[in-house]
């Protein structure tokens, strides 16, 4: 079978580790590049030196390709995937899919008028770890599930400008790391409603206003669910949290509990643990489970190229999560 040809724009770096990981993983050709900084495409290009690399979009888009990785500033996710759709063409895009729900409605609405596949970088999904988790909440084993607690702490934050820029980015810590934690959260009781939520945000510790147009850096939600399951959430850029990293999601049942929850203050290293009472056991995931996971939901969205399923029935579901969001920030 013939590999993908695909074009990657937005070349920072995310762009680039997941261009690094097609490569190594050799499931597609890269074939096109584009990125406004010269020396993030020259990088780029050093991992795939028989890539053209383009100075615009529009010109990449011209170019003999399958499908695009677009990791570019949310404010052109919508823009550059409907552009992509309307050539016929697959779209892999880095979360959030769109700043607003009405936003990642249009992306994912156009994708199936298009019929072309279109895929979200919502990575942690793939961790083998969450996979053991899922499977444990799926399967009933924990009994009925009445809360969920899930927090994501960045003691580092953003390194790009822009993304304490309202107009590029259209949120802050809640659509960067509070996306992953609701789809975490949701995916494995089913998407059910939601009827009730609650937030608070605060940008360099002054509490905002609803609907505010200030980013925030840290902020807690509340989401009570039809089933009368209670999510807690709560994430942060640049918090004092004594470590790089705090990243955890437990869900807790009638029958007992389970845990993915990062190693270390590390970025990278999860562990799954199951719950009864006071006693904790260790859910073991095979031993190169974590290398480049990073990579996974690109390489997933690869195997589907080709294939007749046009959109991922959970990037349908990002619609709901994007509602959540803008209930969130106050905009609904």
């Amino acid at each position: 079978m013939k590999r993908p040809r695909l074009g990657f724009v937005g070349l920072g770096w995310i762009g680039r580790h997941r261009l690094e990981a097609v490569v190594r993983a050799n499931t597609a050709e890269i074939a096109a590049l584009h990125d406004m900084s010269a020396a993030a495409a020259s990088e780029a290009q050093a991992l795939a030196p028989n890539a053209v690399v383009f100075s615009s979009f529009e010109e990449l888009l011209e170019h003999d390709v399958d499908g695009v990785v677009i990791a570019t500033p949310n404010r052109f996710h919508a823009e550059q995937a409907v552009a992509a759709f309307a050539r016929g063409l697959a779209v892999f895009c880095q979360k959030p899919l769109g700043r607003t729900a009405a936003e990642t409605k249009s992306i994912v609405d156009d994708a199936r008028k298009a019929g072309c596949l279109l895929g979200v970088d919502l990575s942690y999904r793939y961790l083998p770890a969450m996979q053991l988790v899922s499977s444990l909440v799926e399967s009933g084993a924990l009994g009925q599930i009445f809360a969920v607690d899930a927090k994501f702490h960045n003691a580092y934050g953003p390194d790009k400008p822009w993304f304490y820029d309202f107009s590029l980015a259209g949120g802050g810590c809640v659509l960067d790391l509070g996306v992953h934690l609701i789809d975490l959260a949701l995916a494995p009781l089913g998407f059910p409603r939601i009827n009730r939520i609650e937030a608070t945000l605060f940008a360099n510790g002054q509490l905002l206003p609803k609907d505010s147009r200030q980013v925030e850096d840290y902020a807690v939600a509340t989401i009570e669910t039809a089933e009368n399951t209670v999510i807690n959430l709560g994430c942060s850029w640049n918090l004092n949290a004594g470590r790089d990293a705090n990243i955890e999601i437990s869900f807790y049942g009638t029958e007992g509990g389970a845990s993915l929850h990062n190693v270390n203050g590390s970025f990278y290293d999860f562990v799954a643990e199951r719950f009864h009472r006071t006693e904790t056991a260790r859910l073991d995931t095979p031993a190169d489970a974590q290398v480049q996971w990073g990579g996974l939901a690109t390489l997933a969205w690869i195997a589907h190229l080709g294939t007749s399923e046009a959109v991922d029935p959970q990037v349908e579901r990002l619609k709901t999560v994007a509602e959540i969001i803008d209930s969130i920030y106050g905009r609904t």
